[in-house]
């Protein structure tokens, strides 16, 4: 049997509300998410989006991790597209390998049942 260790997430990011008098400009961001500077843009991985009750909601995987995410979140063929404001957190694991991406995307999805990945499910 094969034993799969769920990666620790290397960058996690959470919803910021912007704080302060009417006169500050403000904060660049998209849909709250301010930290983006804080996910590798050339390393590949795996990207999590929680809720705020810690539900896992969406599992995808990615060659260039930061302009993935961003995607997202802009797109509008992207599988969350109508639960973005539902986000709450992004965790990014950096998995440099494809094969490695594939096997653990379809891994959390399975054994954590993202709530809206819809393709790789075998739990329903």
């Amino acid at each position: 049997m094969i034993k799969i260790e769920m990666p620790n997430p290397d960058v996690v990011i959470t919803k910021k509300n912007q704080v302060g008098e009417k006169v500050e400009a403000p904060l660049s961001s998209v849909y709250g998410f301010t930290d983006y500077n804080k996910i590798p843009r050339d390393k590949g991985g795996i990207i999590l989006f929680s809720n705020a009750n810690d539900e896992l909601l969406f599992v995808g995987k990615a060659r260039k991790l930061r302009p993935r995410v961003k995607r997202h979140f802009e797109d509008t063929v992207s599988p969350i597209k109508l639960h973005r404001d539902e986000v709450s957190k992004i965790a990014v694991c950096v998995v440099e390998d494809p094969m490695e991406r594939e096997i653990y995307e379809t891994y959390l999805i399975n054994t954590l049942q993202a709530k809206y990945n819809i393709d790789k499910v075998f739990y329903k």
